[in-house]
């Protein structure tokens, strides 16, 4: 497992930013959009409109990824 954070670039409404992830969390992030038919700049501005402000980028896109999957954990189990 790769545990250093990975750095990448996106645009949410218009504007860049940079968000760091870990390399299984930028693929299960990948993953989800594809999976949504959705770019990923799209699902990330999904997210961040839903964080609060206390909440960092790359946290708000961890948890969602941890909350899709355990839902589809639990839907499919």
């Amino acid at each position: 497992m790769g545990a250093r954070p990975v750095k990448r670039s996106l645009t949410l409404r218009g504007h860049r930013t940079s968000v760091s992830l870990e390399d299984e969390f930028w693929q299960a992030f990948r993953e989800i959009a594809e999976e949504k038919s959705m770019a990923l700049n799209v699902l990330a501005a999904e997210i961040d409109a839903g964080r609060g402000i206390e909440t960092g980028l790359a946290t708000a896109i961890r948890l969602y990824v941890l909350a899709y999957y355990r839902d589809r954990a639990l839907f499919n189990g």
